[in-house]
């Protein structure tokens, strides 16, 4: 059958201008993709080298040598894994010092309360810090309750919404309980979920209102303070915290490389923080999230599949109280910013994957959801619109499209920040799977033949 000349046009330009990434991303990817999630989850190395790290060295508090130990290991196994370029690059981190300390209610009745000073707080006197309670439910609750707060310990009894809202009043607590005269500060630890566990965290001060010490206690005992004033006893505790901050001290990122075929200067980053808070092993928040990265490039390394761009795995130091990892990458990288192609982070526990959320303009967000669905076949295909991640979060700003691994959060603020973030907590499967979608997504990104758009061409 002939076509007639005009349909025959028609037909050449449709093909010509519809997107070639609109119609093969899928098709010319799916067959790498199906490799790399087969071998993934046939694999347990992930979990395996999670539990080898925090057990060897702890928790990885910034200033820390557990930290730097760590680094050194991690620098010595992805060198013997085969990886390029890996190094360790300079950031300054704080330094803060927990000390000893220890919280006892001493009336209506003698009661020790387990507690974690918060991140960053000064120390209590030497003998520490006896007062009377003011129990508040909010920020206005405390404005309410004002003239009774002098020389008192406001304790902030606020149940976990979400934790956005709630941690607000870890950090900003001791400011607002100091401005009404009050001489210490207790949070409700920042969890929907307790065992009679206290939860740390980072708060900070203001420097026109005088510090005062400030620490979580457990939800069973917050409840059980507040009841207590209800009923109208007089509840008295004693706080004792010998915490303080040092010099700043020299952390590094920790980086490794599967060097592009054919553009090597461009580059996908992808990791999570190296550090954690000093309780606990930091293998759910966030070990978990550097060695799920990690693992993703060995496997394509080992699967001899080498995209065409960089692909850099990093643990970036100091998120949890600092962020001065990822300022210092920025820093370090900014001549390169516009050859980043993407940064993924995973920082919310290595539980079942869901997908992502994205940061970035909304013709890489089409692609990004096609690059998705290859993982479909684990329900790990879904994107959402929302922040990255706080490591990447500076270049992010600098116009680098980005996206943080979600996951099935139920459990993670159960553990968050507690001597209870240990490897147990995860699951082998759901971290082969978190190894999958990681790898998946940054391959396909760093081979495709162009570039995601950047936001720094449409209004952002």
């Amino acid at each position: 059958m002939r076509i007639r000349s005009s349909a025959l046009v028609a037909l050449i330009t449709v093909t010509l201008t519809r997107p070639v990434h609109a119609q093969s991303i899928a098709d010319r990817y799916r067959g790498d993709a199906n490799r790399i999630i087969d071998a993934a989850l046939k694999d347990s190395t992930a979990w395996n080298r999670l539990a080898e790290m925090t057990e060897k060295f702890g928790n990885r508090l910034s200033g820390t040598p557990a930290l730097e130990q760590t680094i050194d290991w991690v620098i010595d196994r992805m060198k013997e894994d085969g990886l390029q370029n890996v190094r360790g690059e300079r950031a300054m981190v704080p330094v803060w010092v927990r000390g000893d300390e220890s919280a006892q209610m001493v009336k209506p009745r003698i009661q020790k309360l387990p507690m974690l000073g918060l991140g960053g707080s000064i120390a209590t006197p030497p003998d520490g810090i006896t007062a009377d309670v003011l129990v508040v439910g909010s920020f206005s609750d405390l404005t309410a309750k004002a003239a009774q707060a002098s020389g008192k310990i406001v304790l902030f009894d606020v149940p976990f919404s979400n934790y956005g809202e709630t941690v607000q009043y870890r950090a900003r607590g001791a400011v607002a309980a100091a401005k009404v005269g009050a001489v210490g500060a207790l949070v409700r630890s920042v969890t929907p979920n307790s065992q009679r566990t206290p939860h740390t965290g980072g708060m900070s001060y203001d420097s026109t209102v005088r510090r005062i010490p400030a620490a979580a206690i457990t939800v069973e005992d917050a409840e059980m303070i507040h009841r207590l004033v209800d009923r109208g006893e007089r509840v008295r505790v004693k706080l004792t915290m010998s915490a303080k901050t040092l010099p700043d001290a020299p952390s590094r990122n920790v980086m490794g490389e599967i060097v592009g075929s054919e553009k090597p200067d461009e580059v996908v980053v992808f990791g999570g923080h190296i550090d954690s808070w000093d309780v606990g092993r930091g293998a759910m928040d966030d070990g978990g999230g550097v060695v799920v990265a990690w693992e993703a490039v060995r496997l394509l390394k080992r699967l001899g599949l080498k995209p065409k761009r960089t692909i850099r795995v990093v643990g970036w130091t100091n998120e949890e109280n600092g962020g001065r990892g990822g300022q210092a990458y920025r820093d370090a990288h900014k001549g390169e910013v516009e050859k980043h192609v993407l940064a993924i982070e995973s920082d919310g526990g290595v539980f079942k994957p869901q997908g992502f959320s994205f940061s970035g303009s909304d013709a890489a967000l089409d692609l990004v959801k096609q690059i998705a669905s290859l993982l479909d076949r684990i329900d790990a295909g879904t994107i959402v619109k929302g922040g990255a991640g706080a490591d990447i979060g500076p270049i992010v700003a600098l116009g680098v499209p980005g996206l943080g691994l979600n996951v099935d959060g139920t459990k993670y603020f159960w553990y968050h920040h507690t001597e209870a973030d240990t490897i147990d907590k995860l699951d082998p499967n759901d971290m082969a799977r978190c190894v999958a979608t990681m790898a998946v997504m940054a391959f396909v990104a760093a081979d495709m033949p162009d570039p995601l758009p950047r936001a720094s061409t449409e209004t952002r």
